[in-house]
Formats: structure tokens, C-alpha cells, sequence
């Protein structure tokens, strides 16, 4: 098994910014004149999915969504002080880099706001390539977002290893036939993340060091 990449979810994977999403969300929600009640430990269980289909699964739509959007950005940085990086991220991050492995961020958010979040918790510059929502390119779980990363930094998909807290991190890796690691302490429960059989289900970040160690022994 070689893993030459590693590809790591933002929200519920390296930080846990549920608080910032939620109040940022009801806030952009009041702001363009929609009420409807968003049940918090409902809310949870979605973070991962594209704005968009989470308001679907709540019933109603946001008329002008871009509109939201550009109204949900600056407030989520108002709430950033509710979120915080997981522990063993930062030590297992450089254990990576000085193996030799490269390492990106894909995430539903924006390409900026990821980019400002990271630099926000001093992230920014362990990142080879950072891969947040751009014009014309599929989000998770398709595997072009995944596939376009590897192409950027010459790596095959199938000595790649993405990480993450849903079912659309492991959707997304196995539909580009690339390792996949899904981990409990997100927003998906550990019998959640089973049914989406991934190569690994992982408690802790900092097990990461032991499945590369095997890997390149």
C-alpha cells in the first residue's frame, strides 16, 4: 500500500467549527428574510453536504442563493471564535510532510473562505495544494474535485488517501479509486461511517502516523 497524497476534509475532520456554521446559517438565513426553524442536533448531522441540499432536507429553499451566500461568508468570520483546530492535527500534519507526503485540503467551502479559514488557524502554509468549491468543477462525493487534485500535483489517485467525517469524503475517494479513512469524531457516527465500508475508520488523527509507518515499511 502506497500513499504518496493525503487529501483531508475541513469541518469535522481537521476542525470543529459547528457552532461557527450553525449561528452563521441562521444568521444569513434571517438576513434574506427566512424563518424556518433549523433544529440543532438535526443541523449537525448535515454538515458536510453542500448548502443547498441541507436546506432541501429541511424542506424550503433560498430563492437567491448566491445572495445567502455572500451574506453567510463575512458572518461566519464573526463566529469563527466558536471554532477550534482537533487536537493531533498540527503534529500528525508535519509527521506527514516530513515523510515525504504531500498533503491538500478539499472541501465543500468556497476556494477563498477555505483559504482564510486555514491562514485563520495557522494551517495555510502546511498545504501543498487547498481545494475548496471553484466555478465549473463538481463537489463531493464526485470524484472530479479529488481527481483534479491529484492532476495538480502529478500524483495517481490510487496512491492517494482522502480523510474525512462523512459519507461523501468516502463516497468522493472511492469514486475516484483512491484509499479512503473515514474518522468518528466529526458529525457522522462511527455505524454511520461502516456503511460506507472505508479502508479505515479512525478515533484519533494521530493514528494517520501508524497506518504511513506500515505503509512504508
Amino acid at each position: 500500500m502506497k500513499i504518496d497524497l493525503i487529501v483531508f476534509d475541513l469541518d469535522g475532520t481537521l476542525i470543529d467549527s459547528y457552532e461557527t456554521i450553525y449561528k452563521a446559517t441562521l444568521r444569513a438565513l434571517k438576513e434574506v428574510g427566512i424563518n424556518n426553524e433549523l433544529p440543532e442536533r438535526e443541523f449537525r448531522k448535515t454538515i458536510g453536504l453542500h448548502f443547498e441540499d441541507i436546506f432541501e432536507q429541511f424542506g424550503f429553499k433560498v430563492p437567491d442563493f448566491e445572495n445567502f451566500i455572500s451574506i453567510y461568508k463575512p458572518l461566519y468570520f464573526d463566529f469563527i471564535d466558536s471554532s477550534f483546530v482537533y487536537p493531533n492535527v498540527e503534529t500528525t500534519i508535519d509527521f506527514l510532510r516530513e515523510r515525504g507526503i504531500k498533503i491538500s485540503l478539499l472541501t465543500t467551502k468556497s476556494q477563498d473562505q477555505a483559504e482564510q479559514i486555514l491562514k485563520y488557524f495557522n494551517l495555510y502554509n502546511k498545504f501543498d495544494f487547498v481545494m475548496g468549491r471553484r466555478p465549473g468543477i463538481t463537489h463531493k462525493p464526485s470524484a472530479e474535485p479529488l481527481l483534479y487534485i491529484c492532476s495538480q500535483l502529478n500524483i495517481d489517485a490510487a496512491s492517494t488517501l482522502i480523510v474525512g467525517d462523512s459519507e461523501m469524503d468516502v463516497q468522493c475517494g472511492k469514486n475516484a479509486i483512491s484509499k479512503t479513512c473515514a474518522v468518528t469524531y466529526g458529525y457522522r457516527t462511527r455505524e454511520e461511517l461502516k456503511l460506507q465500508k472505508p479502508d479505515f475508520i479512525i478515533d484519533n488523527l494521530g493514528v494517520l502516523k501508524e497506518i504511513i509507518d506500515y505503509s512504508l515499511a
